[in-house]
């Protein structure tokens, strides 16, 4: 199970913080067909020994080859309206901020939206969201300051309570003991995260934050550690000093239209339409202005965002080339999906390097999307956009197809059960010496 653990891992620090959003989200009758599609490859693939395994370099080689196919298709899906037609979907409006480093944002209403606050509005931050902090006491680090035992302690917040049962062996060193309460609250999914901070004296300290930010006006704390009733529990907690809380969590604050107004996060949305990301403290009277970009630099924006998925697809089966790919046949496969749009991206200012990357011209982008009467340009655009998505459904669906791998003995053709789960180790990664 190391191995499994291992990728999972992988997966959920490189992964996990993305933000879901509306196009994560599918009909049934997709669903059923992403199905559909993955017993219909694994009828027929043959069975085959995958090369470099116990390095796990091949099970991240899947992740990240799925992970960044998906994102392409994400792209792709958003930038499709009603009747698949671009023009309408690249002419959508793109919410932009005069000052990002402090507030950043997204527009995330429906077309023709945001006429309730006149298309702009200003936001001055005077506090950002803060989680709460416990910091236990600094201890040297490889001391036993704390006897061999049995312990215990509560930990509450505001939804329930849960207690933790830890034993001290006689080797166990003040760092021992703190990385294993650490390891127990973040395996215990209490919205909480743990660490383990080590100074320049050798001295450790537990470090325990939420997860969330801000109070709510019912609330006093988002989590309380409290020892057990027995007193080696009470002394191990005096020792350890994580029932400390170093910074208390508070909402933030900031004027809207010089209107006040809080948020538990720091990311929230107004009317519906804006998703608001606080990043800094505004200078005094300097507020940031949101509004939307003009109809050009909104084009150039959207098809930015579907060449940079695109190019970050082909960034990775570059990474993994010599090591998982070394017939180039995924590079192949991602690159000959410009190279076959070549003229006609290129003659959008969309202009195709060696490596089959895109990069934008925009002075010659802008010429042809004002003088594109007849909108050949957003049907070009269109065409370059579903082959690519297409591209990388077929890709995510398999990705296994571009591990380094032996065939060890190819099926029957025509003879075969279905077998939806024998080539979808990707889909769980639970890659394993033993699957």
């Amino acid at each position: 199970m190391a191995a499994i653990d291992t990728i999972y891992n992988y997966y959920l620090t490189t992964y996990g913080s993305n933000t879901p959003n509306r196009y994560d989200t599918h009909k049934k009758s997709e669903l059923r067909s992403v199905y559909n599609n993955m017993v219909k490859v694994n009828k027929e693939s043959p069975l085959y020994k995958i090369l470099g395994l116990d390095s796990g370099e091949a099970s991240r080689f899947a992740i990240d080859i799925k992970e960044s196919s998906m994102s392409l298709s994400k792209v792709a899906a958003s930038l499709s309206g009603d009747g698949n037609l671009l023009e309408g979907a690249f002419k959508k409006k793109v919410a932009n901020s005069s000052d990002p480093d402090i507030v950043s944002v997204t527009y995330v209403g429906k077309e023709g939206g945001g006429e309730e606050l006149n298309d702009s509005f200003s936001i001055q931050v005077n506090r950002l969201a803060e989680s709460q902090i416990n910091i236990g006491n600094y201890l040297n680090a490889d001391e036993h300051d704390i006897p061999p035992g049995q312990y215990s302690f509560d930990f509450t917040n505001n939804a329930t309570a849960y207690e933790f049962q830890y034993s001290v062996g006689s080797t166990d060193t003040n760092e021992d003991i703190q990385n294993k309460l650490a390891r127990l609250v973040n395996t215990a999914d209490i919205g909480a995260k743990a660490r383990v901070d080590v100074d320049e004296q050798n001295r450790s300290s537990l470090i325990i934050e939420s997860k969330e930010t801000g109070l709510a006006d019912s609330e006093e704390y988002l989590f309380k550690i409290m020892p057990a009733t027995d007193r080696e529990s009470q002394q191990a907690m005096e020792t350890l000093g994580i029932d400390h809380v170093a910074r208390e969590a508070h909402s933030s604050s900031f004027l809207l239209n010089d209107t006040e107004h809080s948020s538990l996060s720091n990311t929230f949305t107004i009317n519906k339409e804006f998703e608001i990301t606080l990043h800094g403290i505004s200078e005094e009277d300097r507020p940031a202005i949101i509004g939307f970009e003009n109809d050009l630099d909104a084009i150039a924006g959207n098809v930015g965002t579907l060449i940079n998925s695109f190019n970050k697809s082909i960034e990775t089966a570059e990474s993994y080339r010599q090591s998982q790919s070394s017939d180039s046949k995924l590079l192949h496969d991602i690159t000959s999906v410009s190279r076959a749009f070549r003229n006609d991206l290129e003659h959008l200012g969309l202009m195709v390097q060696d490596n089959g990357t895109i990069q934008i011209n925009r002075d010659i982008f802008d010429e042809a999307i004002s003088n594109d009467t007849d909108g050949n340009a957003f049907k070009e655009l269109n065409n370059f956009k579903n082959a690519a998505a297409a591209r990388a459904s077929q890709i995510a669906i398999n990705p296994m197809n571009y591990v380094n791998k032996v065939v060890v003995a190819y099926k029957n053709p025509g003879r075969n059960f279905n077998t939806p789960y024998a080539n979808s180790m990707y889909a769980g990664m639970m890659l394993d010496r033993y699957c």
